[in-house]
């Protein structure tokens, strides 16, 4: 007789059963799945800030702005979604549906990419 892999109760059905109950399965891989879930939330969820933030700097197609206020906003320059690079060989780096330009001086000009809107 086999047992649930989560609590440990013995199974009753078919044979390749593993868990008693939906609840157990779900314990069971939420708690297998919890470490590379927490990497995924916390780099999601920092993106998700990036792009607030480009968002409330940029309420126009285009602004301007500098790095120390982005970095005084919580803005991690290390998380992107895209990198863009124009004929004149400028790089953009987005977030989503907004972008940054690295300018001279730490100035950076804030874009909104109006092909997303749909």
């Amino acid at each position: 007789m086999k047992n649930c892999l989560e609590c440990g109760k013995p199974l009753m059905g078919r044979v390749d059963k593993k868990f008693c109950s939906d609840m157990c399965r779900n314990s069971y891989n939420n708690r297998l799945n919890s470490d590379s879930y927490n990497v995924i939330r916390n780099m999601n969820n920092q993106l998700r800030k990036n792009r607030r933030i480009l968002e409330e700097l940029c309420p126009e197609e285009k602004s301007k702005t500098t790095k120390s206020i982005l970095v005084n906003k919580g803005f991690d320059f290390n998380l992107i979604t895209s990198v863009r690079p124009t004929l004149k060989g400028s790089i953009y780096y987005f977030v989503y549906d907004y972008g940054y330009l690295d300018l001279e001086n730490d100035f950076y000009l804030i874009v909104k990419d109006k092909r997303l809107d749909k």
